[in-house]
């Protein structure tokens, strides 16, 4: 029998054989008969080429052993195609949508903002929006600051300087970057009668020294209730209420007595967070003069008014201890929310 002629035959039956195998137990059969150590071709097929002549010897040895890697890689090959278990023909339905990877997380200031919303939602009140960008009357003149009162000056707000904005001219009133939500309370009442139970969460802006608490930009919840009757009891069951629903009921809240042009009574509203207390808001009793521009009687409706600071807030439920962390954008920080 002629070698090379005898390793071809073998390497396409063995490989026919092993293509044809359709279980386990077929596969190993082919194995046993093309490979197997005691009664396999391969083995048969050993000895015959051992008849060659040493001339041809190393010629043959080489194609024998490419024949039998060839046959062996490929029975590796499909023992592991057979052994993987069958699909059900029904276990995938692959009319069913797929699962969107997921690319991130949302940010934490993010987060508590949405929470937010969905509790002050549930407590009746209707949120709305107003632009970041305002004019003087909605950010001063309305909310009663008047043109001497501190809040005003320059180096306490960021100022617009450009020449012409969304159509106001060199003339116009200057318009800066809002310092309170407390401006979107004015536009709702400028078209909306009473009663009114609204809130707006947004960004505001103060040129503060950014420290752990501080920040030159920072967020807002704005809260607004007029009504016949509304009272400052009210105020402080609403903020409470609030603050044990986004806190827990052990947070402890209390009220010192404050001064805000816009509110009267007014108070500044602290948290407990460790040993220290944090204020964590401005709230108080709508001041008659707010009614009056926007067109409201004093003497027919009362209302309250609070504006609370989101990222301190935020920073209580995470015990986050500066401020600062949510806006490196470090995302080993960020990943942990």
């Amino acid at each position: 029998m002629d070698p090379v002629a005898a390793l071809g035959e073998y390497q396409r039956e063995a490989l026919a054989a092993i293509e044809a195998a359709d279980s386990p137990e077929s596969i190993e059969a082919v194995r046993i008969e093309f490979l197997g150590k005691k009664k396999g071709r391969l083995r048969e097929l050993q000895a015959v080429l051992g008849q060659v002549s040493p001339e041809e010897r190393p010629v043959i040895g080489k194609q024998f052993n490419s024949v039998r890697n060839a046959v062996q890689t490929a029975l590796e090959s499909r023992q592991k195609q057979l052994s993987r278990p069958k699909q059900a023909a029904d276990a995938l339905d692959v009319t069913l949508p797929g699962s969107p990877p997921q690319l991130g997380t949302r940010h934490p200031v993010t987060q508590t903002l949405e929470e937010f919303r969905d509790i002050m939602g549930r407590f009746g009140f209707l949120v709305v929006d107003g632009p970041e960008l305002e004019d003087d009357q909605h950010n001063f003149a309305s909310l009663n600051i008047p043109e001497e009162h501190p809040a005003r000056d320059p180096l306490e707000n960021f100022y617009l300087a450009t020449a012409a904005i969304a159509g106001r001219g060199l003339d116009e009133p200057p318009v800066l970057l809002r310092s309170q939500t407390s401006t979107v309370q004015i536009r709702v009442m400028e078209h909306t009668p009473p009663p009114v139970r609204i809130v707006s969460l947004g960004r505001v802006y103060r040129p503060d020294t950014i420290d752990a608490t501080h920040h030159c930009m920072f967020h807002q919840m704005e809260g607004l209730m007029v009504g016949p009757d509304v009272t400052m009891a009210q105020l402080k069951t609403v903020l409470q209420l609030f603050a044990r629903a986004y806190l827990g009921e052990d947070v402890a809240i209390r009220f010192r007595p404050s001064f805000f042009p816009f509110t009267e009574p007014s108070v500044e509203v602290d948290m407990k967070w460790g040993d220290i207390w944090l204020e964590i808001g401005g709230a108080g009793m709508v001041d008659p003069n707010v009614f009056r521009a926007v067109g409201y009687n004093p003497d027919e409706v009362s209302g309250f008014a609070f504006g609370l600071g989101i990222e301190r807030f935020c920073m209580r439920r995470h015990n986050i201890p500066d401020i600062r962390w949510l806006y490196e954008n470090d995302i080993r920080f960020l990943q942990q929310f």
